[in-house]
């Protein structure tokens, strides 16, 4: 299946989608932007990979910032923070440049490694946007750390990618639907920015209607 250019949904939007679909409704369905400090930090450290005139050339690495990708596969397009390109003979020509290359995508995040993939996640959806772009096989990219100041090196398994693959399905489904998902109370959602909106801990232990009802139906003939 492939997407046309009005199907495209923002590739940023895997990563919420994947921590927390419930904020991804409020943020893509609904159009709704909360700031906290949390996400005031994260857009601070973005903003120096966000220079698009810088290119930077050491050894065999040219390094350039804020790379527009796009992949009709996943229906997905956006911007890499950081594209390193590796010379290597199994790579692509660059425009202007000797020899080929492979493009390394680096992520930067604000925090410190996660035990999840939710991070990585879309990392790879960047390298399968630039494998499709520019039709060479990507095996690693980079999560860099604001808080560790470490840099991470991460497989694109295929495990993974087709994990990238249905979670970039399921998004365009419930946006085509216009489907904002229940919460789910959890760890970190007291950091959320829409934690006053969505109140996690307590709509979601709200029973339905339904368990109300059978709930009294069950006591009136207790009662009898």
């Amino acid at each position: 299946m492939t997407y046309s250019q009005d199907e495209l949904l923002m590739l940023s939007n895997i990563q919420h989608f994947s921590f927390c679909k419930r904020q991804w409704s409020f943020i893509v369905v609904e159009n709704q932007w909360v700031d906290n400090k949390l996400t005031v930090e994260g857009t601070n450290i973005h903003k120096k990979a966000d220079d698009e005139t810088f290119i930077e050339t050491r050894n065999d690495v040219i390094t350039s910032r804020s790379i527009p990708v796009v992949s009709y596969e996943l229906g997905l397009s956006g911007k890499c923070d950081v594209v390193e390109f590796h010379k290597d003979e199994s790579g692509v020509n660059l425009p202007g440049k000797k020899g080929k290359y492979i493009p390394i995508p680096v992520e930067y995040k604000r925090g410190s490694k996660k035990a999840d993939d939710i991070d990585i996640i879309q990392l790879c959806a960047q390298s399968l946007c630039l494998e499709e772009m520019l039709g060479v096989k990507i095996p690693i990219g980079y999560m860099f750390y604001h808080k560790t100041r470490r840099r991470e090196e991460v497989l694109f398994t295929e495990a993974l990618k087709d994990k990238v693959r249905s979670l970039s399905l399921e998004m365009h489904e419930a946006f085509r639907t216009g489907k904002t998902f229940p919460p789910e109370f959890k760890k970190g959602c007291h950091n959320c920015s829409f934690y006053d909106i969505c109140l996690p801990d307590s709509i979601s232990k709200r029973k339905p209607v339904r368990d109300y009802i059978n709930e009294n139906l069950n006591a009136i003939n207790e009662a009898k």
